[in-house]
C-alpha cells in the first residue's frame, strides 16, 4: 500500500484526517503471510518422515521383520490415499483447486510410500523378476492416474521421471545396466523420442484443455530430455557431430521462437545454456581433434571461452529487455 499516494490525497483535501489516521492504522496491522513457509516445512516434513523410516527400517529389520515393514507401508500409503479420496473436490477437466494445505502433502507421502512399497517387494520378493520394465510400469501407471485424479503437478512429476525410467529400461539390455554404461545409443535416440513426446504430450494438453495447466510440466521435462539427449549425441557420436549440431541449433530456434511467442525468459534461458554447451564442445573437438593445433589450440579455446561467455551474457540481457517490450 503506497501510504504516500493517501497523504497526498489529504493534502490536497480529498480524504479527511480520520480517513488517513484509519488507513495508515491498516497499513501498520498488515498481516504476514507465512503460506510459502509452511508449505516448505509440509513438503520437507514428508521427504524427513519418509526417508527417516527408511533408515529405521533399514538399521532394524533384523528385528521388525520383512512382513511387518510392508504391511507398515502399505497402512501408510493407504491411509494417505483414503484421506485424498475422501477430502478431493469433484473431478473435472480444469484445474482444481486443492481443498486445504494438507491435502497435497498427504498425497505426496501416499505416493513416494507406494513407491517404497512396490520397490521393497521388487527387492526383497523379486515379484516382477527380472522383468524390471514391468516394476517401474505399473507404478508409472498409478502415478499419472493419481496426478490426473486429484490434480497435482508435483505427482505429474514424479510420474514423468517414472516414465523416463521406464523408457530407459525397457530399450536396454541388462548388461548396459549391470555395466552402468548410459552412453548407449538406445539411451540416447529414446531420450530424444521421450522429449518430443512429452512437448507434444504439451501441445496436446493444451490444445484439448485436458488438464491445460500441466502443459508447462510436461513441455518443461520435454526440453531438458530433448535438449540433454541431443548434446549426448553430439558427445557420443564424434563422427557426426557437426550433424547434430545443426538439429541441436534447430531445437534451440524452435525454442527461441516458443520464447518469444509466451514471453518467457526462461526458455530462452535454457537454449541459451544448451546451445552454448553443445556448441562449446563443437569447437573444441574441431580445434584438438581435427585441426590439432596443440598449443595454438588451447590458446584459441580460451579466446572463446572469454568472448563467447560475454557474447552470451550480452544476448541473454539484450533478449530480457526485447521480451519485456513485446
Amino acid at each position: 500500500m503506497n501510504i504516500s499516494f493517501f497523504e497526498k490525497l489529504h493534502t490536497d483535501g480529498i480524504i479527511s484526517n480520520i480517513s488517513l489516521q484509519n488507513i495508515k492504522s491498516l497499513q501498520a496491522n498488515q498481516l504476514l503471510s507465512v503460506n510459502r513457509e509452511l508449505k516448505i516445512i509440509l513438503y520437507l516434513g514428508v521427504l524427513l518422515l519418509t526417508t527417516g523410516l527408511g533408515i529405521l527400517v533399514y538399521k532394524n529389520m533384523d528385528t521388525i521383520g520383512h512382513q511387518a515393514v510392508l504391511v507398515a507401508i502399505a497402512v501408510i500409503s493407504g491411509s494417505s490415499f483414503f484421506y485424498c479420496y475422501k477430502q478431493k473436490s469433484p473431478f473435472a477437466l480444469a484445474k482444481v483447486a486443492s481443498p486445504n494445505a494438507i491435502f497435497d502433502y498427504s498425497l505426496l507421502l501416499g505416493c513416494l510410500t507406494f513407491l517404497s512399497f512396490v520397490g521393497y517387494l521388487q527387492f526383497q520378493y523379486r515379484v516382477f523378476g527380472n522383468r524390471f520394465g514391468l516394476a517401474t510400469f505399473i507404478p508409472m501407471l498409478v502415478l499419472f492416474f493419481t496426478a490426473y485424479y486429484f490434480d497435482n503437478k508435483g505427482i505429474l512429476s514424479i510420474a514423468i521421471t517414472n516414465l523416463a525410467a521406464w523408457a530407459g529400461i525397457a530399450v536396454t539390455p541388462a548388461k548396459i545396466l549391470n555395466d552402468n554404461d548410459f552412453s548407449s545409443s538406445n539411451i540416447i535416440i529414446t531420450g530424444l523420442l521421450l522429449g518430443i513426446a512429452l512437448m507434444l504430450a504439451g501441445m496436446l494438453t493444451k490444445a484439448k484443455n485436458i488438464k491445460a495447466h500441466f502443459e508447462f510440466i510436461y513441455t518443461n521435462f520435454g526440453t531438458h530430455i530433448l535438449f540433454i539427449s541431443c548434446i549426448a549425441a553430439i558427445i557420443n557420436y564424434s563422427g557426426w557431430y557437426l550433424i547434430w549440431l545443426l538439429v541441436l541449433l534447430g531445437i534451440c530456434i524452435y525454442f527461441y521462437k516458443k520464447a518469444m511467442a509466451e514471453k518467457s525468459f526462461y526458455y530462452l534461458l535454457l537454449l541459451t545454456i544448451y546451445g552454448y554447451v553443445g556448441l562449446s564442445y563443437s569447437v573444441i573437438h574441431l580445434l584438438f581433434f581435427t585441426i590439432s593445433m596443440e598449443m595454438g589450440s588451447v590458446y584459441l579455446v580460451l579466446l572463446y571461452f572469454i568472448t563467447s561467455a560475454i557474447a552470451m551474457i550480452y544476448f541473454l540481457m539484450r533478449m530480457n529487455k526485447k521480451i519485456k517490450l513485446l
